[in-house]
């Protein structure tokens, strides 16, 4: 079969957008993206959206932003699945459009945090976890995040800052991401003096929520306009995997089985082993996380993926690129939207548009976004076609 392109691409800046509404947000990403593709009219339309209903009170997106976007009768729908939700549009974009049921798909994910404030926040976030077992005796997902890193400290023997690698490398990729929310790279000593959040995740280690909207025009390579000039990346692998949703249920909660699964049945969709990989978008929604990602695709050993951030392996110039746009934590975490945001970045970095956070020739990219502690993983392998 043809290959599936990304043909355009559009990103908002991430930050607190006070002064623009949720469908304005995602309008300018959707026109960015189509005038991107050279004006490729979508016939299907794939929303990435966490917690619209609870924050923005919208729910039924697809046809909202359908509309506002000028695209009335297109097939349109909302793809949830809490973090990953941006990640699960795009793999539903890339199905359509390889299945040969749509010619044209646009993706888009977006997310309004400042439509509510406070409590009402945390309160929206914890319906993405386990509502009878682990929301209602208040567990957030910020302190679940802290339990996971205090138990991995324990049992791999990881000193005092052994995570602050993952912060200094987010906050130094995204001085040179003009989308970003924070654009200055920090200390070690910074790091070190922040404000403890939940012990032992420090205001470092933590995303921040952000508004923003990114989108993806998708389609088969022969179908490109005329007038398309940018560099070619197509999306070369595709996939999902699910484990259970309460963190508690599973046998080992230091392993995140699905980033693993995932992964996997992407890179053996290319034919692709992990050396072959030139960068990787992870989650780092918490720096917790992103180590257990990097030892659940296997570029470390169970109980090595900080050292992999304390050894400056996943620096620009590193030997596997990570968060290389700034990540989570510094370009901010846009809950349904960063999954696209993710295919937005390592598309420019394929068609090498990434400017000082250039990754030297990199022709794959391997990005995946996390629903919750990886209850939800989706994989996806990008690719620079010469």
């Amino acid at each position: 079969m043809t290959d599936i392109v990304i043909a355009g691409i559009g990103q908002t800046e991430v930050g607190e957008h006070w002064d623009i509404s949720l469908r304005e947000l995602a309008f300018d990403a959707i026109q960015a993206a189509v005038n991107d593709a050279g004006g490729l009219r979508p016939q299907a339309l794939f929303v990435g959206n966490m917690l619209a209903p609870n924050l923005s009170n919208q729910a039924h997106l697809g046809a909202l932003l359908a509309d506002y976007a000028g695209l009335t009768g297109i097939e349109a729908v909302t793809i949830e699945a809490a973090g990953a939700s941006g990640g699960a549009a795009l793999r539903q974009g890339y199905i359509a459009v390889k299945s040969g049921m749509v010619d044209v798909a646009l993706v888009v994910g977006v997310e309004k945090f400042t439509d509510k404030l406070g409590t009402d926040v945390e309160e929206a976030i914890a319906t993405t976890s386990d509502a009878d077992f682990e929301a209602v005796m208040g567990m957030s997902t910020t302190a679940q995040a802290a339990l996971l890193m205090k138990r991995y400290m324990h049992e791999h023997q990881v000193p005092a800052g052994g995570f602050s690698g993952f912060a200094l490398t987010a906050h130094a990729n995204g001085a040179g991401n003009p989308k970003a929310m924070f654009q200055k790279a920090i200390k070690p000593e910074t790091y070190a003096k922040a404000e403890m959040v939940s012990d032992p995740l420090n205001l470092f280690d933590i995303a921040p929520n952000a508004d923003g909207a990114a989108a993806l025009v998708l389609t088969r390579r022969d179908l490109l306009p005329s007038s398309w000039v940018n560099p070619l990346v197509k999306v070369a692998g595709s996939a999902a995997a699910s484990d259970t949703l309460a963190l508690h249920d599973r046998k080992d909660m230091l392993f995140f089985d699905t980033a693993q699964l995932s992964a996997g049945k992407a890179m053996k969709q290319v034919g692709l082993s992990l050396d072959g990989i030139d960068f990787f978008e992870y989650h780092d929604a918490f720096s917790i996380y992103a180590a257990l990602q990097l030892e659940a695709v296997g570029f470390a050993v169970k109980g090595g993926g900080w050292k992999l951030a304390a050894d400056g392996a996943i620096g620009l110039k590193g030997r596997i690129p990570c968060a290389t746009m700034g990540g989570m934590k510094a370009r901010g975490f846009p809950g349904g939207a960063a999954g696209v945001y993710q295919a937005v970045e390592a598309a420019l970095q394929l068609r090498g548009q990434a400017g000082v956070n250039q990754v030297a020739d990199a022709r794959f990219g391997l990005i995946q976004s996390l629903g919750g502690p990886a209850s939800t993983a989706v994989s996806h392998i990008l690719e620079r076609v010469e």
